[in-house]
Parts: C-alpha cells; structure tokens; sequence
C-alpha cells in the first residue's frame, strides 16, 4: 500500500514538470512568433515617389555603321605606276595624289596635237584669200563652181583646225588622268598594286579604296509591325513625334554613349524583301574616327513623348505571360504586386499611364527579400543620372529648426 502511494505520488510529480516544461516551451514558442512578427513589420524597402509627367518614348534598335562615301580607285589610262604618293590606311584630302602613271607617252601626244593644231590653222588663211578672190570674180572671169570649190575649201581648212583642237582635249585629258588623286576627304586603304607594275585602262580591280567616315552613316533596323504601331500612336495623338527632328543616341560596343547625336537621313527609309525590317539610315558626325564601318552598335531612338509614369527598369520584371509587374507600398503599408498590360519604352525606364496615381510608392531596393500582402517600412529613395539607387537627401537635423531664407 505504500509502495503503490510512492508510485502515485511519483507519477503526480512527473506529470507536473512535464507541465511547466510545455507551459514554459509554450511561452518562448509564442514570444519568438513575436519577435519574428514585429521583425517583418519593420523591414525596410527603398521606395520613390512616383509623379505624372511628359516624359520621351524611345526605343533600342540594333545598327551597323557604313561610311558615308566610298570610292573604288581605278585607273583611268593605261601605263606603269612610276610613284605612289600615300600612306596606306592614312587620310588624305580631296585632291591629294594618290598615283601617278608614266605620263612621257601622253605628254608626246599632246605634242603631236598641237603641232597638229598649228598645221591645220596655217591652211585658213589661205584659204580664206582664195575665197575672197573667187567671190570678187564670180561673173567677171571666175565660174560660180570655182566660188563654190573654194568656200568648200575654206570649211575644210577650218574643221581640220576643230578637229585638231579636239584631239589636244582629248590628249590633255589622258595626261591628266595619269595622276590619280583623292576623289574627296577620308581614309585610304593599303595598295592592291606597286610601283613599277602595269595598270590598264578601267581595270576590274581597284587600286585602292577611299573611304569617308566623317560624317558616318549607321543603318537601324526595326520591324515594320513597330512602326505601324508608332505611326497609329502619333496619328490618335497619345504619342506626340516630331517627324524628321527625332533623335539618335548611339550606345557603342564597349558600352558607352557616343558624345555625338544623330539625324534621319530621308534618303534611305525602306523594308526588306528578305527580313520584313524597316531600315532606317542616320547621319552621325565622326569628327575623331570613333565609328568605323562595319561596327555593331545599339541606338536610342526618341520617338516622341507621352504623359504618364516612369518606373525604372531596375525596380521591375516580368511574369510568365511576359506582363510587366512591379512592387508598391500599399495605404496599410504591405507589398502589393501590380500587373501592367501597356507599357512603352522611355530610356532606362518604362513608361505606364494606368495602374497609377500620384504619389503611390514604387519599391526599388530590397525587392529581393519581399513578397506580396508583407508589412513593410518604406524609406524614401531616389535613381541617380546613372541609374543606381541611393538614398533621398534629408535635411540635417539642425538644419531643420533653421527657418527659411527669406
């Protein structure tokens, strides 16, 4: 009997720490969900003040460069390379020469042409005075046949002086091209031939080529199904272009914006039989040589405004059906994940006009440890010129009992 009240009483005493064990588990379980929910209340998310503004539509388009002229250096006569006056791959100026040919046979035949010259204009005169004579005779001991002969004679002693003329022009000419000079400002390739080897008379194969890459064009490729839709916008005035004024910023291939901004050049707006693109042609000043034909770059095009909201690139992304979202702060101060079917491009930035009101909190940092309906603690932010987040300026706290200058 007391063995069976020790085992009571022992059992009583067991069940009674095993108690206070879960009462006190119980109690630091529903303290730490505390302190884990007091810790979610307070995280914080950087986030900028969105405001409706007129802000540009601009769109990416892949480009390649092309120089503005080129000339394939053929010759014009034939004969053997006797100098060749450039640097290969150097700049030379309209006029410069380039080659020059063994002019001693072309000199010879301008000789001869002269020579020719003055024979046939020694028989004029002669012929004139024979011509005066018969005409003062004719009906007095000339027949009107002679008069006739001798007018005849005459016109031939002057074609042949014509003639003669010509033939020096056309002599001159040759001699001219035997000196083969720049066709205008630019850079030239290397040599295809050297001094001493023979060159013929509008040969197939260049001499060299000049290329002129200041001004620069770069051909933009983009589909015609985009502009159409462009044209629609700015026709129902929800995008206001401005025609041929639009403007090229060039992105070059390290990554950098070129210093210099484009010009549509109207000459060159057509679709390709092959790709269905619309191919459009900018005029780039390259006063050092920056773009060289051939390269790949990426232009901004501003095609217009519209009014409406910026959101950053940075502070969006897109969901399976390629739909734009982005995470606001909402009035109760949680994560709310907005969904936008229209958006257009504006620089670093997407441009929306519905979805959005003024002032409405668009989160820009700490998205990565966020999700929709979490209480958050906003911190004003603001994107620098470069486009990296950083902190809003606040006014120091002396500065605040300051009062305003008046």
């Amino acid at each position: 009997m007391i063995r069976r009240a020790l085992l009571i009483t022992s059992a009583l005493a067991i069940g009674g720490l095993l108690a206070a064990c879960s009462d006190s588990g119980n109690k630091q379980g529903a303290a730490g969900a505390g302190a884990a929910g007091a810790a979610q209340q307070t995280s914080p998310v950087g986030v900028v003040a969105l405001t409706k503004a007129n802000y540009p539509v601009t769109t990416i388009l892949p480009g390649r460069a092309e120089a503005f002229q080129t000339a394939d250096i053929r010759p014009q006569v034939s004969g053997i390379i006797r100098e060749i006056a450039f640097r290969e791959g150097g700049e030379v100026k309209k006029g410069d020469l380039l080659y020059q040919i063994d002019d001693a046979p072309y000199i010879a035949t301008v000789e001869q042409a002269t020579a020719a010259i003055a024979k046939a204009e020694a028989s004029v005169p002669s012929a004139q005075s024979n011509l005066d004579r018969y005409q003062r005779l004719v009906g007095s001991g000339a027949t009107q046949i002679e008069y006739e002969t001798a007018k005849t004679t005459l016109l031939q002693a002057q074609a042949e002086v014509a003639s003669a003329k010509a033939s020096l022009a056309s002599a001159q000419i040759d001699l001219d091209h035997t000196k083969i000079v720049a066709p205008f400002d630019g850079v030239i390739d290397q040599t295809a031939y050297n001094v001493g080897n023979v060159v013929a008379a509008n040969q197939t194969t260049a001499l060299t080529t000049v290329r002129q890459l200041d001004p620069i064009y770069i051909s933009l490729t983009e589909s015609s199904t985009n502009l159409l839709k462009l044209r629609d916008a700015i026709a129902s005035g929800e995008v206001k272009g401005e025609g041929a004024n639009v403007a090229f910023r060039v992105i070059l291939e390290n990554g950098k914006e070129y210093n210099q901004k484009g010009k549509l050049d109207m000459s060159k707006q057509i679709v390709s039989e092959t790709t269905g693109t619309f191919i459009i042609r900018v005029l780039f000043p390259n006063p050092d040589r920056v773009i060289l034909p051939g390269m790949y770059v990426r232009a901004t095009v501003e095609l217009g405004s519209e009014n409406g909201y910026a959101l950053p690139q940075l502070a969006t992304s897109r969901d399976a059906n390629g739909r734009l979202t982005a995470q606001f702060v909402s009035a109760d101060g949680k994560v709310e994940s907005r969904v936008f079917e229209d958006a257009t491009p504006s620089n670093n930035a997407w441009l929306v006009t519905q979805g959005i009101k003024d002032g409405d909190q668009l989160i820009v940092s700490g998205l990565q440890s966020i999700t929709p309906g979490m209480p958050v603690k906003p911190v004003p932010m603001k994107i620098n010129e470069n486009g990296v987040v950083v902190a809003a300026e606040q006014p120091a706290a002396g500065d605040a009992q300051k009062p305003a200058a008046k």
